[in-house]
């Protein structure tokens, strides 16, 4: 199968965009990845570009399976943010959270860390979604508050996994592989992106998109309508998979 993959990333209400994306297509699939520099900290910006571009890196010069090797990617990200804050004193808090995607053979597997979210759609609906590494989360967890009610939740941006933390380094990482079908899609993205576009939305713009451009824009067309503002930087990674046999017919 082939992987037709489309992006948008915007500053929003923000001067700076804290957000990083990238991907690399090889023959028997790819690599996707999306980082969100946390706003409150100096060097946002910074370490999401650098936890992406470490990431692919290491993934790219890896010799076994990467879908084996998401901790050791996450983990050198990790390596990678660290070096930066004890090389530059101005970037002592530099934090970002990370959702990383990757397809072998038509098998797929990804990990993550913080609230930046990772959708699979199979006959264009939802059946997973990554869990964000956050209060309101864990609150749901708790069953103290419904999942729907984690957007508008008042601690949504309290995080607790980060790339960058010296504290604990805990990546969650998908523990089987997922077959990927023809007309399967995914959808990696910041939570400036999520918090703003439903998932009965996403799957409805899916359905009537011809194209993974199309779907994202119609995404950020109804993002665009619903903020003011200073609304945070978004992004977000549309992949949808396309059977060899449909591009030859």
């Amino acid at each position: 199968m082939k992987y037709d993959t489309s992006w948008i990333s915007n500053p929003g209400g923000q001067m700076v965009n804290e957000d990083a994306c990238a991907y690399h297509l090889v023959p028997t699939g790819g690599s996707w990845v999306v980082a969100d520099g946390l706003g409150g900290h100096r060097g946002g910006q910074k370490a999401s570009s650098l936890a992406v571009e470490t990431a692919l890196a290491f993934l790219s010069m890896s010799s076994d399976n990467p879908l084996n090797n998401l901790h050791d990617t996450l983990e050198n990200a990790q390596k990678a943010i660290i070096a930066g804050q004890q090389a530059e004193p101005d970037c002592y808090a530099m934090r970002t959270t990370i959702i990383l995607l990757v397809i072998r053979n038509d098998q797929a597997r990804w990990a993550h860390l913080g609230d930046s979210r990772l959708y699979v759609f199979h006959k264009n609906r939802v059946i997973f979604q990554t869990k964000d590494h956050s209060v309101p989360q864990m609150l749901v967890g708790a069953d103290e508050i419904r999942p729907e009610d984690i957007r508008g939740h008042k601690d949504r941006n309290r995080l607790l996994r980060c790339l960058g933390s010296p504290e604990v380094f805990r990546p969650a990482i998908y523990d089987k592989t997922y077959a990927v079908q023809p007309g399967d899609s995914f959808l990696l993205c910041t939570d400036g992106f999520w918090e703003y576009v439903l998932e009965k939305e996403m799957e409805e713009f899916l359905g009537h998109s011809a194209s993974v451009g199309q779907w994202l824009k119609k995404m950020e067309e109804l993002l665009s309508n619903r903020t003011h503002g200073n609304h945070d930087s978004y992004t977000a990674i549309g992949i949808r998979t396309i059977s060899v046999d449909d591009m030859i017919s």
